[in-house]
Parts: C-alpha cells; structure tokens; sequence
C-alpha cells in the first residue's frame, strides 16, 4: 500500500511543477520579448539546465520521502537565497557561474533587486518549508 504524501512533500512537488514550467515557457515565444522571459528576465542554457535540475531534485526528493524533502528544501534554499544575495550586491549570482564567467556586474541597485528577487523569494520560502514548516508538518 502507497502511503500518503505529506505537505512537504506536496510543496516538493509543487517546486517541481515551478521549475519545470519556468524551462518550458522559456520556448513559448510568447513569453519572450527580446530573449527575456517575460520581458525581464535574461534565461541562458546554463540557468535553464539549473532550473531543470531544481525540478528533478524537487520531484525525485518529494517522490522519495518526507526526510528527503526536507533536506531539498532546506540545501536548496539556503543557495538559491544566497544566489539571490549575492546578486543584489555583486550584480551576478555564482550558480550559474555569472560572477566567475564576468565578474561584478554594475546595475542600479533596483534592476538588482528586480532581477534577484525570484530567487530570494523562492529561496527563503523553501527555507522556511525546510526549517520551519517541516518541523510543524512532520509526516505521519
């Protein structure tokens, strides 16, 4: 008998769902104006082969265990909020390399911001899922 996913577990999935869905509307061109995703955002092979990889992970961890998506959550958002991070002050994050390729790069603090938002968004909800929401949803 299958045992029932717990809420981790389906915000696993969902994070996999996210990510999956943000490669494939990256070849909609509909989505696309001028190469960037909706107009703002610059998605190279590099940041899609990462997205992908996040929604494997997400899927295989929330398809696995609870324990398992756990532990995604709180690795993932732990470098994906730091990736955001670290984008605001240096103007390129280091999980697609940006800031080892090309170094810092100078944008107003508010294209920063915008840019990197997703990602600490993103990040510091799977941080919470992880450290928090985990501890109060713990599977049965």
């Amino acid at each position: 008998m299958k045992k029932k996913s717990s809420l981790i577990q389906n915000f696993a999935w969902i994070y996999a769902l996210v990510f999956f869905l943000v490669v494939l509307v990256g070849y909609i061109p509909s989505f696309n104006s001028n190469d960037l995703l909706f107009g703002l955002f610059a998605i190279d092979p590099i940041d899609d082969g990462l997205h992908l990889l996040s929604a494997l992970w997400a899927a295989l961890a929330a398809w696995h265990s609870f324990r398992q998506s756990v532990i995604y959550f709180k690795i993932f958002g732990i470098l994906y909020c730091l990736d955001g991070v670290m984008g605001i002050i240096f103007g390129n994050g280091y999980l697609d390399f940006a800031i080892f390729l090309h170094g810092i790069r100078a944008l107003d603090l508010g294209t920063k911001i915008a840019i990197n938002i997703p990602h600490i968004a993103i990040g510091g909800l799977a941080i919470i899922i992880g450290f928090v929401l985990s501890k109060k949803f713990k599977a049965k």
